[in-house]
């Protein structure tokens, strides 16, 4: 087990700005003396004393052997994964560089037809063909849930020569699909399964949160470190979790995308936040969860007001328990061994939901989702992550504080009294049908060509 209380490039970083030379080598502004007033005001300079090129002491991105390596062996331990990548051009260059490994031009690849847009770029740039599955969808809510193991088994029938699957786990949502059960499918035909975790990097810390994609089997998974933990934006990691995938090549495409000027106060943020992660996670998730628990149990109590939650899991099963610490070749964060979790649900599209994202219904007050969000942020000084047509979608994270929770509840009790409508108007009646939800997945041309 690695020392998980280092955190080499922070450390090096430190080393480096206390340290008094003269400075002949990019970035411009020479640790600061020289950037333009404006942006002093704004962050002082102390903050660019940190922001150094790659000086021998601070490693390689691109071919990593000392604080860089560190750095990433210990975020791979933590994680669970076999090997991990920083990435400094956000969770997007990780998932087009998971394309890029495993498929070519003309290659298939099964995906969920609620993909993120870098994906697209994915299959842009890598002239992949898309196989388009349908994921499962709540039309009360409006919302997206996941692909089943069942639709995936069913594709995988008609295409066989399918070179990789991904799919979206969790969603923006917090929606969980089944993914141990996935990975058993996908598995069966000896390819990779790629996962799309960008909001779901916190699951290994707790055991109330959703089980992470490398525990469930992904070959390769892609999170956002900045979304809910403590890095910077644009900062996130790539896991592989299984030698299904040339890591040669992976490196290849991570270099192709990422930028030749890797920015070290990006890097230090996810060692450090890998360090704080490591040392008091499951501490700083409990307590998330405890602030996500008590916004649902007041927000539920308000009339007119619903909240997005696990009761609305369509189960066909009764769940068991196993082992995870003893399942041939998993390779678990090492606060997870030993821990239990629930085995697979049937054909589950929604097989279990991430506590920290809460979705709030606010239709029925008469306000579309980006009606009350305008109100919110304008007026009430609450702003949210995700509006849609009936709802509203906020992340609590270990960032937030019950003076934050105190603040959206109260925001919600002024926003229903001042904007209350008829509540059989136009908005709550509004129900989209599953017909009209599908989307054929043939495509007449690929995304490469249409590009």
């Amino acid at each position: 087990m690695l020392n998980q209380n280092k955190a080499p490039i922070i450390e090096t970083l430190k080393n480096l700005t206390q340290k008094s030379h003269a400075p002949f080598y990019a970035p411009g502004h020479k640790q600061g003396k020289g950037i333009p007033q404006p942006l002093n005001d704004l962050l002082g300079k102390k903050v660019f004393l940190a922001d150094l090129p790659e000086l021998p002491e601070l490693d390689n991105l691109f071919a990593p052997e000392s604080v860089i390596k560190e750095a990433q062996e210990l975020a791979a331990e933590t994680f669970g994964a076999l090997q991990t990548n920083f990435l400094v051009n956000g969770s997007t260059t990780g998932i087009i560089a998971g394309i890029l490994a495993t498929c070519g031009n003309g290659d298939k690849i099964i995906l969920p037809r609620n993909i993120h847009q870098s994906v697209i770029s994915g299959l842009i740039i890598s002239g992949a063909i898309p196989i388009f599955i349908n994921p499962e969808y709540d039309s009360d809510w409006d919302i997206a849930l996941s692909v089943t193991p069942e639709s995936i088994a069913q594709t995988l029938v008609k295409h066989p020569d399918t070179k990789a699957v991904m799919v979206i786990y969790p969603t923006y949502h917090g929606v969980c699909g089944d993914i141990a059960a996935i990975a058993q499918e996908v598995h069966k035909y000896n390819i990779p399964l790629l996962v799309d975790e960008a909001h779901g990097p916190h699951f290994a810390f707790h055991p109330e949160l959703p089980i992470p994609a490398l525990v469930g089997g992904a070959d390769l998974t892609v999170q956002s470190i900045h979304k809910v933990l403590g890095a910077m934006t644009q900062a996130s990691m790539l896991h592989l979790g299984s030698k299904r995938i040339d890591s040669y090549r992976l490196s290849q495409a991570l270099q192709m995308l990422q930028s030749s000027s890797p920015n070290y106060l990006l890097l230090a943020s996810l060692d450090a936040a890998r360090q704080q992660m490591a040392l008091f996670g499951q501490e700083l998730m409990s307590q998330t969860l405890e602030l996500a628990r008590d916004a649902r149990n007041r927000i539920s109590q308000l009339p007119n007001f619903s909240v997005f939650d696990r009761e609305r899991r369509s189960l066909t099963s009764s769940p068991g328990n196993s082992d995870l610490s003893t399942d041939e070749g998993k390779r678990l964060p090492f606060f997870m061994k030993g821990r239990k979790v629930a085995k697979s649900y049937i054909n589950s599209g929604f097989f279990d939901l991430d506590q920290t994202r809460l979705t709030i219904k606010v239709s029925d007050i008469g306000l579309s989702g980006y009606e009350a969000d305008e109100i919110l942020h304008q007026k009430l000084g609450v702003t949210c992550e995700l509006p849609s047509f009936k709802s509203l979608t906020f992340i609590i994270s270990l960032g937030n504080t019950k003076a934050d929770i105190d603040q959206l509840i109260d925001a919600l009790v002024n926003l229903a009294q001042q904007n209350c409508r008829n509540k059989f108007n136009q908005l709550t009646d509004f129900k989209t049908e599953i017909d009209d939800y599908l989307i054929d997945s043939s495509i007449p041309l690929s995304p490469r060509d249409a590009f």
